[in-house]
């Protein structure tokens, strides 16, 4: 058996924790002919939803009906962007706080979300605290407002954001993480979920195409498209997981963002602002799988490492994530970066969902 130390990964003490949960259900024309309209409807739910938040002491939550996808991110000042598809939180988990509501007063959402950001330190440390409550919290509304609606589908999102050069910009400390899945870590915690639900785990990294990354790779962009470019990137990617087991893995860099689902629930689709990637975790089958336009030129590419159910191991994903780690470096060594200026920003995702 290989020794513990492979199986930790040494993070830089300058990474940030962060977790939400996002539940959502599908309400019933019942529920919509309670109410004299959705406005109506929305706000009574917001009021009891906030209600509760405050007695379970939850203090970033949001309500979302107006069919828009939340993407959550760190940011020292706190604030959203709506897109056509998309609401992105933008907040500083220890300092931001907000209860609102997003809607349109005359559309009836075909879903209705709850967003619930988690706040203060040691995100990581009080995950199932937080999960806990907020299971409170919907336990409560299915048993008043929402008697009789669909179940919540609970999303439990975790991810870690690191700079993988960031010893080369000084910071020397870091700390060794097992990574355990969320299921094992709950459970070791008195935190109980279903026996019946859904893990996800994996790792993005993006390369931003600056002016020095053109220069190297001009002979490959004055070309009349830009296959061979993103070609070269996607074949070092696809070689790197190949050496070292990896099986699922994708590259984007069609202009949208990245979101990560079971094949068993979602299968891959894109819509002009977000790209749906979908893996199975049980198989061993590799797949590998690229998404962009010969003929434009992206800002950032993405690049997606996913974690099949044998990488897990019964101990964490630490050792996923070394082999991750190793992937980045064989992929960006060779290029035109400069360690000590630039980022190259690693996220690590643990997801776990299930219906409530």
């Amino acid at each position: 058996m290989a020794s513990l130390s492979q199986h930790r990964v040494y993070i830089p003490t300058t990474a940030r924790a962060n977790q939400y949960i996002l539940a959502e259900f599908n309400p019933s024309n019942e529920l919509y002919a309670n109410f004299t309209d959705p406005r109506q409807c929305y706000e009574r739910l917001s009021r009891q939803l906030f209600a509760l938040c405050d007695e379970y002491e939850l203090h970033n939550v949001h309500l979302i009906a107006n069919d828009k996808l939340p993407v959550v991110r760190f940011h020292e000042e706190s604030y959203n962007l709506q897109t056509a598809k998309q609401i992105l939180f933008f907040y500083n988990p220890r300092y931001h706080e907000a209860h609102k509501c997003f809607y349109n007063d005359d559309h009836a959402s075909k879903k209705i979300r709850l967003l619930f950001l988690a706040t203060g330190d040691d995100l990581r440390a009080n995950s199932a605290i937080f999960h806990a409550k907020v299971v409170k919290v919907l336990s409560n509304l299915q048993n008043s407002i929402l008697e009789g609606e669909a179940q919540f589908k609970v999303r439990d999102h975790q991810h870690l954001t690191y700079d993988l050069f960031a010893k080369a910009k000084g910071c020397k400390e870091s700390y060794g993480y097992k990574l355990r899945g969320l299921y094992q870590r709950y459970q070791s915690r008195h935190c109980a979920l279903p026996k019946e639900h859904n893990e996800m785990t994996y790792a993005t990294f993006r390369i931003p195409v600056t002016r020095m990354l053109k220069t190297q790779f001009q002979h490959l962009l004055n070309k009349p498209n830009y296959f061979d470019f993103y070609n070269h990137f996607y074949t070092m990617l696809v070689q790197q997981c190949e050496s070292k087991q990896l099986n699922l893995a994708a590259m984007v860099a069609n202009g949208c963002m990245p979101i990560i689902r079971n094949s068993q629930i979602d299968k891959d689709d894109s819509n002009g602002e977000l790209q749906k990637l979908s893996f199975s975790t049980s198989e061993n089958t590799p797949k590998y799988s690229q998404h962009w336009l010969d003929d434009k030129l992206v800002e950032t590419m993405h690049f997606v490492i996913v974690a099949s159910d044998s990488d897990e191991q019964g101990i964490g994903h630490g050792r996923f994530m070394n082999k991750v780690e190793n992937v980045i470096r064989e992929m960006v060594e060779p290029l035109a970066i400069n360690k000590e200026r630039q980022d190259l920003t690693v996220r690590f995702f643990q997801h776990i969902s299930y219906f409530e």
